[in-house]
């Protein structure tokens, strides 16, 4: 798929391909689906949302999380429009299980042609919502008809692979053998100052570069992760080089943070499209990495 070029003004030109994205309210809009949908728009890729969990939360934590009304019928009307390239999200879910069934039997039949789950197990702040247990099962019913990429972060993955996994390859196994396409895992939660993000497939490990840690925390980093790579996924990006360019653009947007009245966790301002972007962008977009890179660092780690 060729990649639409910046236009002279910093706009990106269309397509404007749709996204669909499942996941949770936070009326807050520091994370789930608002988040979602502002970094979808600032990346040029047209927005649609379904809800999956109704929270009660704001910047300090997340006090309820709640089943929502049946989304089947919004995704039937929504339909129409899932023509064409076209990828799917899913993130905070609290649907039951023959709900949530349903529901992705009808995406897979309507065939997205990316797809990103960001398996969460509870919000930073507040109350909890999956035990591994009940991740697994949804994992199970989610991964089984092949296609999707997994983007947790260390404690994620740890919740499928217990305690003992310690690699890579380890941690993404469960996510593997459960019929995942792709595992990136995220290093944000490790220690130390200096974080990896992996690529893991069956065919192997690969590293996606080391960055420094940035200073403080940030709410909807992992929305914004994967929103971000469904962006650059839809947009003509190989898997890999999308995560590259998600975890690019999210540093490029670290700040400035904010605190909406003041108050709770800062989360990530506005953005534009030219704003604080890295030597070597255009209108937003981080270069993709040279031919033959994505290979260069693969290992059986």
């Amino acid at each position: 798929m060729a990649r639409p070029a910046p236009a002279p003004s910093g706009r990106i030109r269309g397509p404007f391909p749709p996204a669909l994205c499942l996941g949770g309210l936070d009326p807050s809009g520091g994370a789930g689906l608002l988040r979602d949908v502002a970094t979808l728009v600032a990346l040029g890729v047209h927005p649609m949302a379904l809800c999956t969990a109704d929270t009660v939360q704001n910047g300090a934590g997340c006090l309820d999380i709640q089943a929502p009304n049946d989304p089947l019928p919004g995704l039937e009307a929504l339909a129409p429009h899932l023509a064409g390239p076209w990828g799917v999200k899913l993130g905070l879910c609290a649907l039951p299980p023959a709900s949530l069934a349903a529901l992705l039997a009808r995406i897979e039949a309507l065939a997205p042609m990316a797809r990103i789950w960001d398996p969460i197990l509870a919000p930073t702040a507040g109350v909890g919502l999956h035990s591994a247990d009940r991740l697994q099962a949804m994992a199970a019913t989610l991964l089984a008809p092949g296609g999707w990429v997994v983007s947790p972060n260390l404690p994620e993955a740890a919740a499928l692979a217990g305690p003992a996994a310690a690699t890579p390859r380890d941690l993404a196994r469960p996510f593997l053998e459960l019929g995942a396409a792709a595992v990136w895992l995220k290093g944000g939660h490790g220690q130390g100052p200096v974080l990896e993000d992996f690529w893991i497939t069956a065919d192997g490990v690969l590293g996606l570069g080391r960055a420094r840690r940035l200073p403080g925390d940030r709410r909807g980093t992992g929305c914004t992760l994967a929103a971000a790579w469904l962006a650059w996924r839809l947009r003509g990006r190989s898997g890999p080089d999308a995560a590259r360019a998600a975890a690019r653009y999210l540093r490029a947007h670290w700040e400035p943070g904010i605190q909406p009245g003041g108050f709770g966790r800062p989360c990530f301002g506005p953005a534009r499209i030219g704003r604080s972007r890295p030597a070597g962008d255009s209108a937003g977009v981080p270069p993709s990495d040279p031919p033959g890179s994505q290979q260069q660092d693969m290992s059986t780690r």
